[in-house]
């Protein structure tokens, strides 16, 4: 009698340290994706005027999600998002995924968690700005939550991130 035995199909990067151009493609990705989130929560902290003003910075009082939110009442959603403006908790939540979120993405590690939370608060805001301006369906939340996903499933923090440290791949969510 014959033991057959199953191991799962994986595909590692050679030993060598050598990378597949799709690698890089992906890494670069995941740290633009990544200085997307950062940019969005350093300028909303300190009001560096490109979409958020000083005087509105969150170290100056000012609400990170009144703007967006606030701006959401005539849509088909509205209702559901006017409410949560300026919420305390809401601000908090939403700082700390956007902090969370780009470093995760910048550094290659937590990718599977900063897919998931990423993926939430794109579908969130995206739900938020329901009908859609330009497209009855598609817009950039969904396709960065898409690239997200990607992100996540290519291991793409294995390439000029922190991916390839002992203790990420010892430990899933890390990964």
């Amino acid at each position: 009698m014959a033991t057959i035995v199953r191991e799962p199909v994986t595909r590692h990067a050679p030993a060598t340290g050598a990378r597949r151009p799709a690698g890089y493609a992906w890494a670069l990705a995941r740290i633009a994706l990544g200085w997307i989130f950062l940019w969005a929560f350093l300028d909303k902290t300190f009001g560096f005027g490109f979409a958020t003003p000083a005087a509105k910075a969150w170290i100056n009082g000012g609400s990170p999600t009144t703007g967006f939110l606030k701006g959401t009442g005539e849509n088909a959603l509205g209702g559901l998002f006017t409410g949560l403006a300026g919420q305390p908790w809401v601000d908090w939540l939403f700082m700390t995924g956007l902090l969370g979120i780009g470093a995760a993405l910048v550094l290659g590690v937590g990718l599977r968690v900063a897919a998931v939370t990423g993926g939430l608060l794109l579908t969130l805001m995206w739900a938020a700005a329901l009908p859609l301006d330009t497209n009855p369906f598609m817009d950039d939340h969904l396709v960065y939550a898409i690239v997200l996903a990607g992100l996540a499933l290519a291991d793409a923090g294995t390439t000029a991130g922190l991916g390839r440290l002992p203790i990420v791949r010892r430990t899933p969510w890390l990964r």
